[in-house]
């Protein structure tokens, strides 16, 4: 534990911190990678070009200033954390590096306002929070081990089988090289993927939800092919995935990882609410309910711009027009901009954007679980609007795809 003076000397950072937080990780970024080039490949390179995951640091770190008398309000975000590095590969000697570029890169942003006793109590700050994040990702890799068909690290995957399921997603199914088996999952959970992208000269590692419920013989994810544009740049890895990555190629994966998923421990509604690619980790979940025949009341709500970008759409008709006998299930899909060939199918119920106070009284039970993954301004707006409607935040639960969380 830190004592008082070191604990004072970190809160009174907060003021620095508010003001030039994403100056320091963008300097702290830039020393660790000029002094380990071989750590680039572990991290986003798009999000470092973008500042989104200077951003993300920055916020945390202010955060863990914010909260150091009692770090223990940041648990589940910690647990987010835990879940992303293990899933990276990160490993406990990573941090003396990290640390090491850190406490520098506040020497040298701060300059004289970084006394020799400030620069002491970050580093016994940082210990802390090192020795927390080290537990859990230790537990983490031992439990991925320990199950079957479960691994530490990176382990070489065939694409077994690619299918396009819209215009723009595309499902990809992984079989171990090895002939060995795939490890049970929580639906909703994500795995990473590492390719090499000759453009950096250099691998890059990203996180895509699996999109199928466990105890399959592959792994299925679903990926949408970030095209970019004006604002936002064409994904990397996406873009490979989609144009270069045929069956019978080769893919390094990481277990399964996440704390989003499925609560299975409880017999309550399960209302899940999705924007675009958003659906995949739902897709997981739905599909799991179905297949264990849970009696659970289901309510799938989908947003999409049109049915030309509407993923898992012939199934979803399916399970619409033929309703599963076993399963409570009930769906909503809103298309924002119908095209005329969609005014004549069966394949959404509502025109323009997702409305949740229109649906709330026949449709939003209070004692549901409510999932929601999508574009981060999507969630948050969505979030709110739940809190609004008296749903109970505790049983509320986001994934965001990218750097950083849902703060709504």
């Amino acid at each position: 534990m830190l004592d008082n003076a070191a604990r004072e000397l970190v809160k009174a950072t907060v003021p620095v911190l508010q003001q030039h937080g994403v100056t320091l990780t963008r300097h702290f970024y830039a020393r660790m990678f000029a002094h380990h080039p071989e750590l680039m490949p572990v991290f986003n390179q798009t999000s470092q070009k973008t500042g989104s995951q200077q951003q993300a640091l920055a916020m945390a770190v202010l955060a863990y200033a914010e909260h150091i008398d009692h770090p223990e309000v940041l648990l589940p975000v910690l647990k987010l954390i835990a879940n992303k590095h293990v899933s990276l590969g990160i490993r406990a000697e990573h941090y003396a590096i990290v640390g090491k570029h850190l406490l520098a890169s506040i020497k040298e942003v701060l300059g004289d306002a970084a006394s020799d006793a400030l620069i002491d109590a970050w580093a016994a700050a940082y210990t802390q929070l090192a020795d927390i994040l080290i537990a859990q990702e230790q537990q983490l890799y031992q439990h991925a081990v320990n199950q079957e068909g479960g691994w530490s690290g990176w382990r070489s995957f065939i694409v077994e089988k690619k299918v396009k399921e819209s215009d723009e997603i595309t499902s990809f199914y992984l079989k171990p090289r090895d002939g060995g088996k795939v490890p049970l999952y929580a639906a909703g959970q994500y795995i990473s993927v590492k390719l090499p992208v000759p453009s950096m000269e250099m691998t890059q590692t990203r996180q895509y939800s699996l999109s199928a419920a466990p105890g399959k013989a592959t792994l299925r994810i679903s990926v949408k092919n970030e095209r970019g544009t004006t604002s936002r740049p064409r994904g990397v890895v996406s873009s490979l995935l989609h144009d270069s990555v045929e069956e019978g190629n080769l893919i390094d994966v990481a277990p399964p990882m996440g704390d989003y998923y499925l609560h299975e421990d409880r017999d309550t509604p399960v209302v899940l609410i999705s924007a675009g690619v958003g659906i995949t980790p739902h897709w997981a979940m739905l599909e799991r309910l179905i297949e264990t025949r849970s009696p659970r009341q289901i309510l799938l709500i989908h947003a999409c711009r049109h049915g030309g970008v509407h993923g898992f759409k012939q199934q979803l008709q399916q399970w619409r027009q033929a309703p599963i006998a076993s399963c409570a299930l009930n769906t909503i899909v809103y298309y924002e901009n119908p095209r005329d060939s969609d005014r004549l199918a069966s394949d959404y119920d509502r025109s323009g954007r997702l409305q949740l106070d229109e649906i709330a009284s026949s449709h939003l039970p209070p004692d549901a679980d409510y999932y929601l993954c999508g574009p981060v301004a999507f969630m948050q707006e969505q979030i709110g609007n739940l809190k609004r409607l008296g749903i109970d935040p505790l049983k509320i639960y986001s994934e965001a795809f990218g750097s950083g969380g849902v703060v709504a």
